[in-house]
């Protein structure tokens, strides 16, 4: 991730590790498990890949309030049977990471698409600031 894209969106949320008891994270309420993100960043704007293991369509939650997006999904898991746990460190977990975004996006023209559990997640840049060509005359 280049020192630009640091700038364009900033993570906000911080790692929630294993609770006492040995608990897994995201079992209770208020816990979550935080979603690997890749960044990458081109002239139009910045793409953002989050894995989410687990999570369906529908249980995925992507808004955008000011300069903040937020990315949550929770994943349901269910037990064959009549079976019992005996030990889960995945039991239904909930995704949960915000990152604050560069004035430099546009908001509103914010695109998704979510397949086999990764979410990506396109940010343009308002047209004032990519690139363009300037054409020149002939005097």
């Amino acid at each position: 991730m280049s020192d630009n894209t640091k700038a364009v969106a900033k993570d906000q949320t911080t790692a929630v590790g294993q609770q006492a008891g040995g608990q897994p994270v995201g079992q209770r309420p208020g816990e979550y498990v935080r979603p690997l993100v890749d960044i990458y960043e081109d002239e139009a704007g910045i793409t953002l890949i989050a894995d989410m293991p687990g999570v369906s369509k529908e249980r995925l939650n992507l808004q955008v309030d000011k300069d903040t997006l937020l990315i949550e999904g929770e994943a349901v898991l269910d037990t064959p049977g009549d079976l019992k746990a005996l030990y889960a460190e995945m039991r239904n977990p909930h995704f949960q990471r915000s990152f604050a975004l560069s004035s430099e996006l546009d908001t509103d023209a914010i695109q998704a698409a979510f397949k086999d559990g990764l979410l990506t997640v396109r940010l343009l840049k308002k047209a004032m600031h990519q690139p363009r060509k300037i054409t020149v005359a002939s005097a």
